[in-house]
């Protein structure tokens, strides 16, 4: 997860394509899910693939930073990082499944999370863990932000999926405060 020049917002310019540029199609959305239409399942999935695209590029992120760090806080940082990637990992898996329930397909390869995002890529190498967790910090703000616009998207589509969305969003929260407490913030 990167974030562009205003750690707050992380969106650049760059629009993210949309589900059928790639021919994705929502048309089966819903076909698994009593209650739920068509047309709200294929809305549900079109909010929940942006977010498969950020936990995706998040936990790669996370790891990108476990092996870049450097410094005298470098074990306690590096050791904390694993557990998060873990966590992250099981977020994006619980979101491809629900986008899956819901009748469609996820999408999770390499070129379509880099076509599908909304942010700049990260762009620190190897680097101090005080470097790294303030951009850090800045990722998890704009992960956070997204998941809870998505939320409200999703209030009245889907209340399983805002459900799933709401435990990651506590987990997000906890692992952003572990950032900023690391560094004194």
């Amino acid at each position: 997860m990167a974030t562009s020049k205003s750690p707050s917002k992380r969106r650049s310019t760059k629009k993210a394509p949309s589900r059928t540029s790639r021919s994705r199609s929502s048309s089966k959305a819903g076909s698994t899910v009593p209650r739920i239409t068509g047309a709200n399942a294929g809305k549900a999935t079109d909010i929940l693939q942006a977010r498969l695209y950020s936990l995706l590029d998040l936990q790669l992120t996370l790891k990108h930073i476990h092996w870049n760090v450097t410094g005298p806080t470098f074990i306690s940082v590096h050791e904390m990082l694993d557990p998060q990637v873990l966590s992250v990992r099981e977020m994006s898996d619980a979101v491809a499944e629900r986008i899956a329930t819901l009748g469609s397909a996820p999408w999770g390869t390499p070129g379509a999370i880099v076509e599908g995002r909304s942010w700049d890529d990260y762009d620190l190498g190897r680097d101090s863990t005080e470097a790294h967790l303030n951009k850090l910090d800045a990722v998890y703000r704009g992960v956070i932000e997204d998941h809870r616009e998505a939320l409200e998207q999703l209030e009245e589509l889907d209340p399983v999926s805002e459900d799933l969305l709401t435990g990651q969003l506590a987990d997000l929260e906890l692992f952003a405060w572990f950032i900023r407490s690391h560094l004194g913030n």
